[in-house]
């Protein structure tokens, strides 16, 4: 026989052989086991089901999409294709005490400034190994999102970086999407002026508190007036976060996919190109180059 998809054994084809208690208490535990599965698939399935984005959801991402005056990016894991912070720690040797920190404030599990604390205790970088990293190291940059900024830029968009990362690192990103540094909010890294041994972080910086990129986009919102749409474009908790104020949010999983954004988000998407296509109604042609981009 057969229930939801498992074979059940014909208990008649086999029961001469047992003797009747055992039968019953046999087909008990298989009807127990039947309605615990019945259950956890039921729950499974209703979960999943609830988690999609609905219709209504992923039109009002889009409708801010097409309609916004600023759009506020993440940028490690989102803009570019790693954790900065991480890829800085490996090149100081504290790789794997680093990454694990970040995975917990990324899946919300740590508040934001913790996780920045001790990362940088960790760390306890010096001014002149932050100057060979960002000398240094290539960055990459994730397919199609050059093009996305460039065509919000042609569009007359204001484009700001929001990041629980670092100012330093990510300046020269923004020199190569043509991003004014106003428009960057990150976090400050503070050195010693006479030797150029660690000194702390700048704690004032919004980005570097829990709910941080919330406080931003409101900012933006008073700045810019509250009748002017603003969309959150990121791959973590904290992006999530700041929707609202911002109008809507889109989750990005094109280089990891973090379960409370991809269930949060209005729209979740892999591919910026899913974006440029709603813009555009169709795409741009051949003005789409899916290379990554290196930043040196």
């Amino acid at each position: 026989a057969e229930y939801m998809g498992i074979l059940v054994p014909n208990t008649r084809a086999f029961s001469s052989h047992i003797p009747g208690s055992h039968l019953v208490t046999y087909t008990m535990k298989i009807s127990k086991k039947l309605l615990l599965f019945g259950v956890s698939f039921v729950s499974l399935y209703s979960s999943k089901t609830c988690a999609a984005p609905s219709k209504e959801s992923i039109e009002l991402a889009q409708s801010t999409l097409k309609n916004a005056s600023v759009v506020c990016f993440d940028v490690d894991s989102t803009v570019l294709t790693s954790e900065a912070i991480d890829d800085f720690a490996a090149h100081l040797g504290v790789a794997e005490q680093v990454a694990a920190i970040t995975k917990q404030a990324m899946e919300g599990n740590m508040p934001f400034q913790e996780a920045l604390e001790l990362r940088l205790q960790a760390m306890h970088p010096t001014k002149q190994q932050v100057a060979d990293f960002v000398t240094g190291e290539t960055l990459k940059m994730t397919p199609y999102v050059s093009d996305l900024i460039t065509l919000l830029q042609l569009r007359g968009v204001r484009v700001y970086l929001v990041s629980g990362g670092f100012r330093v690192i990510i300046e020269p990103l923004a020199d190569k999407l043509h991003i004014n540094k106003a428009n960057i909010y990150a976090n400050t890294i503070l050195f010693d002026e006479t030797t150029g041994e660690y000194a702390g972080f700048d704690k004032s910086e919004p980005t570097s508190k829990d709910g941080g990129k919330a406080v931003v986009v409101g900012m933006l919102k008073r700045q810019f007036g509250d009748d002017k749409k603003i969309l959150m474009i990121g791959d973590g908790a904290t992006d999530l976060q700041a929707r609202p104020p911002a109008d809507a949010f889109i989750g990005y999983g094109g280089v990891v996919v973090r379960e409370k954004v991809r269930e949060g988000a209005d729209w979740f998407v892999t591919s910026f190109k899913e974006l440029i296509d709603v813009i555009e109604e169709g795409g741009l042609g051949g003005f789409l180059q899916p290379d990554t981009i290196v930043v040196a």
